[in-house]
């Protein structure tokens, strides 16, 4: 009978701390060996100002070139009378991409492993951008906004429910003055992506009045009175030949522009009264001054004229019963 001899397997010995044994060959190197210890601190102490005072030095010389090159694309863009819009996002894409090239410099200036802080920002790039999905989205519509170019600084538009004048694009946000001198910034993603009126866009706008009076009066000479209201302001605009003589001059140079003639018509004839449709065209930043201004004079001139403006009202005819039994 054979007995197998075997070992019991050697107890797990856990390592010893490192950090307790660095602390220890500290101390005793202190101990034993004071002035080294003394000059390798200075000489880290001083290496590490010297980073720092580089560091700084190339921050501020970085920082001006930065200012140098945004004041630099501005003018480039002012003299080739380049888009505000346009002009805005390249600026700060360029200001913000510099500015990323400018730390990653300091970075390695301090000693810094650059690969692995890039590997470290790409990785919190991701999932910075996965938790900001709406801000990327915002990048990309800006991106859209800028190759289309729907809009432009100073167009007046009609987006996300929001009525006012452009007043840049940014690299996520457009900012919108309103008519009562609100400040709105819209996400550029949203921006893109929804209905966007630009009021602005075209040279000429279409204005149009509902007229409507009395049931019984010359409708004919209604409409005639209605052209001539119409042709003699001179912010209407009609061709030349159809202009009468004495009428104010057209207000401006429309030769390359084919302009109809203002238009007046019966349009309708409704329950209680009849309707005459007017349009004219006229430059777009007089539309609404045109607007208003018709609509007081539509109705200060022709009631003077024995035109009387409909009112919803019912004729109610009474019958007495001795009538109606006689």
């Amino acid at each position: 009978m054979f007995l197998l001899n075997i070992e019991p397997p050697a107890p797990h010995i856990p390592p010893a701390d490192s950090i307790k044994q660095i602390t220890q060959a500290f101390i005793h190197q202190v101990q034993t060996e004071p002035e080294v210890v003394l000059r390798g601190w200075l000489d880290g102490a001083i290496d590490f100002a010297i980073k720092v005072v580089l560091a700084l030095v190339l921050y501020f010389i970085g920082a001006w070139l930065i200012r140098r090159v945004k004041r630099m694309l501005e003018r480039i863009f002012e003299r080739r009378q380049t888009e505000r819009t346009l002009a805005s996002f390249v600026s700060s894409f360029t200001s913000i991409s510099l500015t990323v090239i400018l730390i990653l410099v300091l970075i390695g200036t301090l000693g810094l492993d650059t690969t692995s802080v890039a590997a470290l920002l790409t990785a919190g790039g991701m999932a910075i951008g996965m938790a900001l999905s709406g801000t990327v989205q915002n990048f990309a519509g800006g991106i859209m906004l800028l190759i289309f170019r729907p809009f432009k600084a100073g167009d007046f538009i009609n987006a996300q429910g929001v009525s006012g004048t452009v007043m840049e694009v940014t690299i996520v946000t457009t900012r919108i003055l309103t008519v009562d001198n609100r400040v709105i910034i819209l996400p550029n993603g949203a921006l893109f992506n929804g209905t966007i009126e630009n009021v602005s866009a075209q040279v000429l706008r279409r204005v149009d009045w509902t007229v409507s009076v009395d049931y019984g009066v010359d409708a004919d000479g209604c409409i005639e009175l209605l052209r001539e209201m119409v042709y003699a302001d001179e912010r209407i605009l009609t061709s030349q030949h159809e202009r009468p003589k004495n009428a104010s001059p057209v207000a401006v140079d429309t030769k390359n522009i084919t302009i109809p003639d203002p238009f007046v018509a019966l349009s309708s004839l409704n329950d209680n009264n009849i309707s005459f449709v007017v349009r004219a065209w006229v430059k777009t930043e007089d539309y609404w001054s045109v607007y208003f201004d018709f609509n007081k004079r539509f109705y200060t001139e022709l009631p003077k004229h024995g035109y009387t403006f409909a009112y919803p009202h019912m004729d109610v005819t009474v019958t007495s019963m001795n009538e109606s039994v006689s």
